[in-house]
């Protein structure tokens, strides 16, 4: 049974004195029958957080929501109240599921009214980590605590190696300034440049996790990443770490790993086991810091039951079949081409005197005249001649042109220049390239049992190049190549991240009826326009 449960370490100022934290009920996995139904009630909380109470919503009263355990092949019903003042919906994330309870707005349902009801009937046709959110302003509803999980365990007992143990993990993090969460627009999405970046990291919906694991202990890490943009790359210091799956299933071969990268909506599972005495971090790594997300007090000796199959690397046959079958697509041309770029307007009526343009990334980097940045490619902006310059440096946020073979690429805090994007100044877009159509005016229709090869271009030639995490509704897809180089590794995916000035083919098995989403899943891109429908036609 996974273990969700963790104490939490506040941060007080000095001429303070502690809060004592009531704590909201603990995110508990539920057992779900084949034939079962579940009720999902979306309420406000308040949650304590460092000492202090803020504001929240909820699933079932605790923040992540219940994890929902099912068997694979099942059917099952969630019953889903929205006691909130805000409309909702309950997208279930990964989940090849009918479209109609997919959970999109005004396109597969309406908004679920305050008050409101919808029953969501859900299919579990693929093993692996799945979870829930809004898809009503993400950037919001997702970071006041909208999120829980779902296990979809394999039909074949024999699909995970053994484990002795499990535990359900949400990275996430949030925004708190002046003793409060940092205020939302009504009218739109901000923060809308690199995404809302939280200044507190939350693991499993707490600052600071402890678990207490026995020496030879083998356990079994559920990782989501639920941040509206942050990527984390998961480190466990001199514990051995073996990478048996990812969003929908497990890899095609298991591998040793130092860390594990999982860009926002991705999942990673990881199994571990802890060979000596002693405390051990779990660490979040970036280029320029490293957090602390949690400890492994390691004491006792397990009478482990998983420990000899950890040192088995296994093959997993059915994805060195799928290998074998997708072979003849890794030359072919394309059947769709899109790019991801970036148009930023760049306000100069309140600017009196001279201008100059400056790159936000780099405070050395500034022009007499419009244009982008010779080391980032993003698009210059303007400030009055002779100001001080509102650079990364000034504000910690920071780009890593060096970090992408570790996966970060933007982290911590976010620049001034961020906090004044929003939806009318700042537009993400997904562009056809054969037909020039942007965003919701892209028109695909797919056969059911067609395998679509898709080529997705992270443009350098966009006003703010940035990584973006890639995500499909309702079908799965393989990674093909990174810049014409062959994925060494296949799983089943949903997300992708893709880096700057990155070239992915993926191969999407367009199995699936409906008429689907495809969009960044950096809530604040999302929500300034980056995402188109496509439909997969049934057969005949």
């Amino acid at each position: 049974m996974a273990d969700t449960n963790g104490a939490g370490r506040g941060r007080i100022a000095a001429d303070e004195k502690p809060v004592e934290q009531p704590r909201e009920t603990a995110s508990a996995i539920v057992d779900v029958e084949p034939g079962g139904t579940f009720d999902l009630r979306v309420a406000p909380l308040t949650k304590w957080i460092d000492g202090r109470p803020y504001e929240m919503l909820a699933y079932n009263g605790s923040i992540p929501g219940p994890v929902l355990r099912v068997m694979q092949g099942s059917q099952i019903a969630v019953e889903v109240t929205n006691d909130t003042g805000i409309d909702t919906t309950v997208h279930w994330h990964g989940l090849r599921l009918e479209n109609r309870f997919d959970g999109v707005p005004h396109q597969t349902q309406a908004p679920i009214r305050p008050g409101g009801s919808y029953t969501h009937r859900l299919t579990f046709p693929d093993a692996g980590l799945y979870w829930y959110h809004p898809h009503i302003r993400e950037d919001q509803a997702q970071e006041l605590g909208l999120y829980g999980n779902v296990i979809v365990d394999p039909a074949d007992a024999s699909y995970w190696p053994a484990v002795d143990r499990e535990i359900v993990l949400t990275l996430d993090d949030i925004l708190i300034e002046d003793g409060a969460i940092a205020p939302f627009d009504p009218r739109g999405a901000t923060f809308t440049a690199m995404g809302r970046y939280g200044n507190v990291l939350l693991i499993g919906g707490e600052t600071h996790q402890r678990f207490v694991v026995a020496q030879g202990e083998v356990v079994r890490l559920h990782l989501t990443n639920t941040a509206n943009t942050r990527v984390f790359k998961i480190a466990l210091p001199d514990v051995r770490m073996k990478l048996v799956g990812a969003d929908a299933g497990r890899y095609e071969r298991e591998r040793w790993v130092d860390a594990v990268v999982v860009a926002p909506s991705e999942r990673a599972i990881v199994d571990v086991r802890f060979d000596e005495p002693g405390s051990v971090p779990l660490q979040h790594l970036t280029p320029g810091r490293t957090y602390e997300l949690g400890i492994f007090d390691v004491a006792g000796e397990a009478t482990s039951t998983a420990g000899g199959s950890f040192e088995t690397l296994r093959v997993n046959a059915e994805m060195v079949g799928e290998r074998e079958r997708v072979a003849q697509y890794m030359l072919t041309p394309p059947d769709k081409v899109v790019a991801l770029v970036a148009e930023m307007d760049a306000d100069e009526t309140d600017i009196e005197g001279p201008v100059v343009y400056f790159c936000p990334m780099h405070p050395d980097v500034v022009r007499d005249e419009a244009g982008s940045c010779p080391r980032c490619g993003m698009k210059l902006l303007p400030r009055a001649a002779g100001s001080e310059q509102q650079g990364a440096g000034a504000h910690g946020h920071h780009h890593h042109e060096d970090a992408m073979e570790g996966g970060i690429e933007w982290e911590d805090l976010m620049l001034e220049v961020n906090r004044t994007t929003n939806t009318s100044n700042m537009r993400w877009k997904v562009v056809d390239r054969a037909t020039g159509a942007e965003n919701a005016a892209i028109d695909w229709s797919f056969a059911a049992g067609e395998q679509v090869k898709i080529r997705i271009v992270n443009e350098t030639e966009s006003d703010h190049p940035m990584h973006h995490p890639f995500h499909i509704h309702g079908e799965r897809f393989l990674v093909l190549t990174r810049d014409g180089d062959a994925e060494s590794n296949l799983v089943w995916k949903d997300t992708v991240l893709i880096p700057t000035g990155q070239v992915v083919d993926i191969l999407m098995d367009a199995s699936n009826p409906g008429l689907w989403m495809a969009h960044c899943h950096i809530a604040e891109h999302m929500e300034a326009g980056m995402m188109f429908n496509f439909r997969v036609r049934p057969h005949r």
